[in-house]
């Protein structure tokens, strides 16, 4: 068995691995890019320095149809909080698009190749961070720092791989999963992609710490020194460069317990697979349904707000709210989300194609199918019998009613069909669609 991972494992690092090639264009484009950069940071008088982040600085980039290249443009402290308005100026004549964040940020893209400048505040200390992206100088120094065997960096990038395939990379709050940054801390921890993700498999119901620094004395000091909202993750990775940030605050319960499973299928059953990014097999769901006289539907969504993680957050919570909506009449039997801003695979499958690439207005839709089962009937509670004027009010809304242990409770019949559901609460429910920036919302095939 270990023989038989060690194998796939070479076979997917082959695969992953980008070219000498590609990392020298990636990197001449950045120097040409930088020349014409820093001739516009003079011209304007703008004290500013560049340096490139992610993974490319990190040498932990995985081999993809297009790449990002994150370029950090330090600002000096005396411009505040004004400098994506002067990042705005200085990329003017360069046919940027501005990107909303909790910073602006700007995007110039070149052939297969997406600049990312990103407008950060220079600092001595992680203390005077206004923004995360304050810290991102300090971890490419952490990570070139620890990380210098091709070993290592190898692991990584299985990892990454790994985790792209399995649909919880990125610390998006559509994904809610591992931040690059968070798996080269993970994998620097555990020393190899296996033994990172055997100790997942083992992991159980209590909160995980890892701090690898040791900044704390112990788990408890973990959890009294750090802010409440950053302990709501299943792991908690102290940041080595700032001990009151958990690297991994991102990371949901629902997107952990799914990793976790995807970790123990792979120890069991090793195949390059796991690599491999899995679709929606809608055909397939759609003919298991029918077999099982289930009920299925594809719904696409449309929402108002911005490409990227803001229209993806948008669209997973509203469809988060729709399933509990549909789970009141209907016996959920199969469920999914997909959204598709990934617009390119890794290339590990012999099967796998460059993709068409996915537009701005594509980014802001997402498709939801339902697999369920009608429940007939539902019981409503309503109020204690003793409150007279609220069981009145019960029993003007619903027909059926009947008291049982002094409160009153109702059966009312459910909707003839999903589809049918759907239409009747779009109707009643425009608004408040509306307040979720939903602009579109139909079934598409049932």
């Amino acid at each position: 068995m270990t023989r038989k991972i060690s194998l796939i494992l070479k076979e997917v690092l082959k695969k992953i691995e980008p070219t000498k090639k590609e990392l020298e264009t990636i990197g001449n484009s950045f120097k040409e890019f930088l020349k014409k950069f820093e001739k516009r940071l003079k011209t304007l008088k703008i004290n500013a320095e560049v340096f490139v982040g992610g993974s490319f600085a990190k040498k932990t980039m995985i081999k993809k149809n297009s790449y990002d290249v994150d370029i950090f443009v330090r600002f000096d402290k005396i411009y505040g909080e004004n400098i994506s308005s002067i990042l705005e100026k200085i990329v003017e004549p360069m046919k940027a698009k501005k990107v909303h964040g909790s910073r602006d940020y700007f995007q110039i893209q070149k052939e297969n190749l997406i600049f990312e400048l990103i407008p950060v505040i220079k600092i001595r200390s992680p203390k005077e961070a206004k923004n995360i992206t304050d810290l991102s100088y300090s971890h490419v120094k952490y990570i070139n720092k620890k990380i210098k065997s091709e070993e290592l960096l190898g692991e990584i990038k299985i990892a990454k791989a790994f985790c792209y395939a399995n649909n919880c990379y990125g610390a998006e709050s559509y994904i809610n999963g591992f931040s690059g940054y968070s798996l080269e801390l993970l994998i620097y921890y555990y020393k190899n992609f296996i033994k990172f993700i055997k100790a997942v498999s083992k992991m159980g119901e209590g909160k995980i710490v890892i701090d690898i620094e040791k900044h704390h004395k112990t788990k408890q000091d973990v959890l009294m020194d750090l802010n409440s909202s950053k302990l709501n993750s299943p792991i908690i990775l102290i940041d080595p460069t700032y001990k009151q940030r958990n690297a991994l605050a991102a990371l949901s319960k629902e997107t952990f317990e799914e990793f976790k499973k995807d970790c123990k299928k792979f120890l069991k059953n090793p195949s390059i697979k796991a690599f491999e990014i899995k679709k929606m097999n809608l055909e397939k769901m759609k003919d298991s349904a029918k077999k099982n006289k289930f009920e299925y539907a594809l719904i696409k969504t449309k929402t108002s707000k911005q490409a990227g993680d803001v229209a993806g957050s948008k669209l997973l919570k509203f469809y988060r709210h729709l399933n509990f909506e549909i789970r009141r009449f209907f016996e959920i039997k199969n469920k999914g989300f997909e959204y598709p801003v990934i617009s390119d695979e890794i290339p590990v499958s012999k099967t796998s194609k460059k993709q068409k690439e996915v537009s701005d207005d594509e980014k802001k839709s997402a498709d939801y199918f339902f697999v369920v089962k009608n429940k007939k009937e539902i019981l409503i509670k309503g109020p204690n019998i003793k409150s007279l004027k609220n069981v009145e009010a019960f029993r003007k809304k619903h027909r059926n009613t009947f008291v049982k242990k002094n409160r009153i409770y109702a059966l009312e019949s459910t909707p003839k069909n999903l589809k049918e559901f759907i239409n009747n609460w779009k109707k009643k429910n425009k608004q408040r669609i509306k307040d979720m920036y939903i602009e579109e919302l139909k079934i598409l095939e049932n």
